[in-house]
């Protein structure tokens, strides 16, 4: 289970960090794809967390998960929308849907604690994953300034999700 969680998320940082590598990283259409997949892969995530959780923490976190990625979501389909981008799916946001679903397969499997663990655990390697990959390419490869700025205004809140994520950690005994 570890290393199915592990490696979707160094298969997420690897993709983007080739994207990186390759001319002048991401393009804005495909930065728009990135961050719709991250998004939806955490929403997912937490959809399974919220009914399938024991803890009362989990389960929080999970919700907040939900409402913040879709939050995010939201922003993104509308500045998309607005500068009549269409997000071009690439080799970075198949790789993360990939991650996604072999993801949620193996929390399937888990019960209780187990699976509050498993869940958390992924949670703290996917948003560092996530704070990296947008700190090394994403930011600084976006050529819009609104696509720009969106990534910079919502990165705290991936850094307080990393956090929050870290002391629910704690608090389950990892």
């Amino acid at each position: 289970m570890k290393y199915i969680t592990k490696g979707a998320v160094l298969a997420f940082l690897a993709s983007v960090l080739w994207a990186a590598h390759a001319q002048q990283g991401p393009t804005d259409p495909q930065i728009a794809a990135i961050v719709v997949m991250a998004n939806q892969v955490d929403i997912d995530a937490g959809m399974l967390a919220k009914s399938k959780g024991q803890s009362r923490d989990v389960k929080q976190f999970a919700q907040q998960m939900i409402t913040d990625h879709m939050s995010v979501n939201k922003l993104a389909t509308d500045l998309v929308q607005k500068l009549q981008v269409k997000p071009e799916p690439n080799a970075t946001s198949a790789s993360l849907k990939k991650g996604g679903d072999d993801n949620i397969a193996s929390l399937k499997k888990l019960k209780g604690a187990e699976f509050d663990k498993a869940y958390v655990k992924h949670e703290v390697d996917y948003h560092q994953s996530v704070l990296d990959a947008m700190d090394k390419t994403l930011i600084p490869s976006a050529q819009n300034a609104e696509l720009k700025a969106l990534l910079v205004k919502v990165r705290p809140a991936f850094v307080a999700h990393l956090d929050h994520a870290k002391h629910i950690q704690l608090q389950l005994g990892q």
